[in-house]
């Protein structure tokens, strides 16, 4: 059988950064294949290789047994190659069916077919099980999971012989997973191709049977996934064994530390009360809006508090401003590290240390040789893989970014971290790395608040979990009292669980 796709030592260097070296690989028609790689592995260059944007340096890439040389991102769509991008590629401004039709809009002399456009665009949804999402309304006014439930519809209207989907469930809900899961299977029994990158093993697991294995640039192992352990995978991936994925120090517990009242606001969350005490990590689940996100930027003061009361070590900080709550000792992650988190032009130093700048001034001036010092001092235990300290963040791998938005919390001393989606979008190496700094903040008698949408992690590491359906919270329990079942139970409103 002619394969789909086949790479042979396919190499691109970007200056004197290589970043892959002589990678190979191969889909059969109706497979499914799951590239697996640490953030900056190169998993995006190969990608960027396959759908147009980039040409490599060597190597041969052939489509159905015939060079494949695509010299921008439309040759890929003409030739049969979808890609879903994990940085959302839509349109802002562009109605929900524009923004699944874009490049393939139906036209009438010269014109664009409204009616058909309409109903091009509903059956792409429909195939998801989402033709709730309106048509009409301009992309940017839906929640995150739809928008990418729309960007999976415009692959889809394609009808693509390759479909290459990058991290494609960061922002869906458990239903809109499902659905998505069905598709592919769908697709896959029809022929398509798919190649799957994802950070989530589990999911790798459940719609591919064979992967390959990027790391530094190379493509390092490729097998079948019912024969190899996740523990097998993690070590090849990252190069070395890891002794524990999700690390749990023997923690005590001290006195509250931060205490919400019937909290709530304009429209979440709804009369929540929680009490977090030093050393305890405490996670958040729920349904995407929920009201677990809401909660945590309230708290921060990122949104608006309509009543109740927040204190903090006995203080009342309620409306406190984001700047009086770092000064305070609230530190605060967004789900968001790119709009929210981040100065994406600025050094890695200056986004490590901007909040406690005072140490890195002397005399009304700023010390630019210490501040270098500083970060460079702090680069080392976080992991954070960069050219220098004075690298742009935005160049950075999501997964070094992470780390550098959190690094900024622990630089700053936070008692209390307040974490929303810490892990999203980042390989297994830099969670594993997150999960132990959050397990030494507890350990040290620092709280922490997490809210995740990844089931595995808050088992794994959390103390106490709270589950929120509708902006209320509904249910804490002890970890040791929760199952992955029980936690969707109650998210959709089922408390008998």
């Amino acid at each position: 059988m002619v394969p789909r796709l086949q790479l042979s030592t396919v190499s691109k260097a970007f200056g004197a950064t290589q970043a892959l070296r002589e990678v190979s690989l191969h889909l059969q028609p109706g497979e499914s294949h799951a590239l697996i790689g640490e953030n900056g592995a190169g998993k995006s260059t190969l990608l960027k290789i396959l759908a147009g944007v980039h040409a490599p340096d060597s190597g041969a890439l052939l489509l159905n047994g015939v060079p494949y040389t695509p010299s921008s991102p439309l040759d890929a769509r003409k030739a049969g190659v979808a890609m879903i991008h994990q940085e959302l590629c839509l349109v802002p401004h562009l109605s929900v069916a524009e923004n699944i039709t874009l490049g393939k809009e139906p036209s009438r002399f010269g014109w664009i077919h409204r009616s058909k456009q309409h109903q091009q665009a509903h059956q792409a949804l429909c195939q998801l099980k989402a033709d709730s999402i309106p048509l009409d309304i301009p992309v940017y006014l839906l929640p995150i999971a739809q928008q990418q439930l729309v960007e999976i519809a415009r692959a889809l209207l394609t009808q693509p012989q390759l479909l290459v989907l990058d991290e494609p469930t960061s922002s869906l809900t458990h239903s809109d997973t499902e659905h998505l899961f069905l598709v592919l299977e769908r697709l896959r029994l029809t022929g398509v191709s798919i190649l799957y990158v994802s950070h989530f093993l589990e999911e790798s697991r459940r719609i591919c049977s064979r992967f390959t294995i990027l790391r530094d640039g190379s493509s390092v192992a490729t097998g079948t996934l019912k024969e190899v352990a996740n523990s097998d995978l993690i070590q090849v991936m990252v190069g070395r064994e890891v002794d524990e994925l999700y690390p749990r120090s023997s923690r005590s517990f001290g006195a509250d530390l931060l205490k919400f009242s019937v909290l709530s606001g304009q429209t979440k969350p709804d009369s929540v009360t929680l009490n977090l005490r030093s050393g305890e990590v405490f996670g958040l689940f729920g349904l995407v809006g929920s009201g677990r996100s809401e909660t945590l930027r309230s708290v921060f003061g990122l949104e608006t508090i309509v009543s109740g009361e927040v204190r903090f070590d006995g203080q009342n900080i309620t409306g406190f401003s984001p700047k009086k709550n770092w000064d305070a000792g609230l530190g605060f992650l967004s789900e968001n590290r790119k709009e929210d988190g981040l100065l994406l032009n600025r050094s890695v130093a200056e986004n490590l240390l901007i909040t406690r700048p005072g140490e890195l001034v002397a005399y009304g001036f700023w010390r630019p040789t210490a501040e270098r010092q500083m970060a460079l001092d702090w680069m080392h235990p976080l992991d954070i893989r960069a050219r220098d300290e004075l690298q742009p963040v935005g160049e950075l791998s999501g997964g070094n970014q992470q780390k550098v938005a959190f690094g900024r919390l622990l630089y700053h001393q936070c008692p209390v971290l307040l974490l929303d989606e810490p892990t999203r979008g980042i390989d297994v190496g830099s969670k594993v790395h997150i999960y132990n700094h959050i397990d030494k903040a507890a350990l040290d008698g620092n709280a922490v608040l997490m809210a995740s949408s990844y089931l595995p992690e808050l088992i794994g590491i959390c103390d106490t979990i709270g589950v929120f359906h509708r902006g209320r919270l509904v249910a804490v329990r002890p970890v040791a009292d929760w199952t992955e079942a029980s936690l969707l139970a109650a998210a959709v409103g089922d408390l008998s669980a």
